[in-house]
């Protein structure tokens, strides 16, 4: 394993960088998806790519990793043009790849998930025997004949990483790493690279998260509109001038000026318990939360440990055993359809923008009447729809909140996914709900959009609104909200102060440390 990374000697000591992109461009019709971008990495190497949605990080790696083909330009490795026709032709060059959202089968084991990406008969012993032997080596410990389904987010990403590992990478690309994972984990995982690295093997590193790459990467090249902007070392950058360089512009600074003592409570849970939907769904336990005019509260965790099936309950998606398990405005509601409790003033946002949050195929003021056709705006009328006033609403939206399109109604599809967020949580804001519930405000949005979503979640607040903010982003919790609660496998903590907690204290929580372990609580809860 160690002899494969290490790529001195033979061609590649003679070649001054492992991966060259030369000059790529990418049309989709007439867009330009990359334009003339050149992009470089050394053995060795952690080097950060770096824009905002839509900037072209995805099309370059998908090029790099031979999911697509360049329009224009050539691909270098080890000093020779290299076609990659596809991604198993990447695999066997040497180029490995962990993507954002993981592609295993949770009714496998670790060593099945593996097995499925490794070419050739496999044995499934003694592929257990390597995966144990890599996963300890790296710092990355995995149990070959665990189930996918038992296994939290970040185990989950280790088996994607030492997947990539058995395949003897040259060349490592990921894909916002540490979204899912805890500090604790992150830090790992940094060691882990920083090894890789030290081993000979390059990483291209894409994240939104700045301060991490100021802390791991070595060079770093910066896209915007699909072109190259610049190369830089961001261990000599501030997150600011990274952004800057990023957005073209100052990144708006968070303006908070919280109250400093919440109003009457708006949105509370009383001892909300639900069974588990499905084999591999997270069962709800005696959760007990109160959130106030004027305040924000979030929901810290790693994914798959109840948000989802959390906000559901919230919002009316699956309903509850009773009533009084959920209280909004002074409402039970807990036997409600979601259109039922957003007459009663909430707003939910879910966190797959496209397909949950927005249909597709409809255009941006149809998407507008699915949420608000029951809303007393004057969109619906005696069972007549006013698509002129939906219009006009999406004009709103789109000023207000910054919403890129390329002509004034296009279908949900056609936007970028920064600019498709921004828009889902535009039409909730809109309306001005006196509750909120929010999944993954920011997930996979950029520094510039990510800061107005922030801010308008917090003036939401200001105006006397209860917010309820389900992020896995702990920069982002500690930017906005006043109180931190922690889920960890279906059970939610207290709600503390912001200035209580730390880092640590939350990471803690969000591996398990609050949770009740007296077994018969769990067995009630899970009945």
């Amino acid at each position: 394993m160690t002899e494969k990374l290490s790529v001195k000697g033979g061609t590649a000591a003679r070649a001054e960088y492992l991966l060259e992109a030369r000059n790529i461009t990418k049309m989709f019709g007439d867009l330009a998806a990359n334009s003339d971008v050149t992009l470089k990495i050394s053995p060795g190497e952690i080097h950060a790519l770096l824009g905002e949605n839509g900037a072209g990080k995805s099309t370059l790696v998908k090029i790099i990793y031979g999911a697509l083909q360049p329009t224009v330009g050539e691909l270098r490795w080890l000093g020779e043009t290299v076609n990659i026709a596809n991604p198993a032709a990447a695999r066997k060059l040497g180029i490995g790849m962990v993507f954002q959202h993981f592609s295993l089968f949770e009714a496998l084991s670790v060593a099945e998930n593996i097995a499925l990406a490794l070419p050739g008969d496999i044995d499934l012993g003694e592929l257990s025997k390597k995966i144990s032997q890599v996963s300890s080596e790296y710092g990355l410990p995995l149990e070959p004949t665990a189930l996918v389904a038992d296994l939290s987010v970040g185990e989950r990403q280790r088996i994607e990483i030492v997947r990539c590992l058995l395949q003897e990478p040259r060349l490592l690309i990921m894909d916002e790493p540490t979204a899912v994972l805890t500090p604790q984990e992150a830090d790992q995982l940094f060691l882990t690279l920083e090894r890789l690295a030290s081993e000979g093997c390059a990483v291209l590193y894409i994240s939104h998260r700045l301060d991490e790459v100021k802390r791991l990467c070595h060079d770093s090249t910066i896209l915007r509109h699909g072109k190259v902007v610049g190369t830089v070392n961001p261990q000599k950058e501030t997150a600011a001038s990274l952004a800057r360089l990023m957005v073209g512009a100052d990144v708006h600074a968070i303006n908070s000026n919280r109250v400093s003592s919440p109003g009457a409570s708006l949105l509370k849970l009383n001892n909300l318990s639900q069974k588990a939907d499905g084999p591999f769904g997270v069962a709800l336990r005696n959760i007990e939360l109160d959130v106030r005019a004027g305040e924000v509260v979030a929901i810290a965790g790693v994914a798959g440990n109840g948000q989802s099936e959390l906000f559901d309950a919230i919002s009316g998606e699956r309903l509850s055993s009773t009533a009084e398990s959920i209280c909004i405005n002074e409402r039970n509601c807990g036997l409600d359809n979601i259109t039922l409790r957003r007459r009663h003033s909430s707003g939910f946002v879910p966190e797959e923008r496209l397909g949950h949050g927005a249909v597709p195929g409809f255009t941006l003021s149809e998407n507008i009447i699915l949420t608000r056709h029951s809303d007393d705006d004057g969109l619906s009328s005696s069972g007549f729809l006013d698509r002129a006033k939906a219009i006009a609403i999406n004009e709103r939206i789109t000023q207000d909140y910054d919403v890129r399109k390329g002509k004034p109604d296009p279908e949900a599809r056609a936007l970028s996914g920064g600019n498709l967020q921004k828009f889902v949580v535009g039409r909730e804001l809109d309306r001005k709900p006196r509750v909120l519930v929010i999944n993954q405000p920011t997930w996979g949005v950029d520094a510039g959009a990510a800061a107005l979503i922030r801010q308008a979640l917090i003036d939401l607040a200001l105006s006397g609104s209860a917010v309820l903010v389900i992020s896995q982003d702990l920069d982002e919790i500690f930017e906005i909200a006043d109180r931190i609660a922690v889920i960890s496998r279906g059970q939610l903590s207290e709600a503390f102060p912001a200035s209580e907690l730390s880092l640590e204290s939350i990471g803690l929580m969000m591996a398990g440390a609050h949770e009740k372990k007296d077994s018969h609580i769990t067995e009630k809860a899970s009945a």
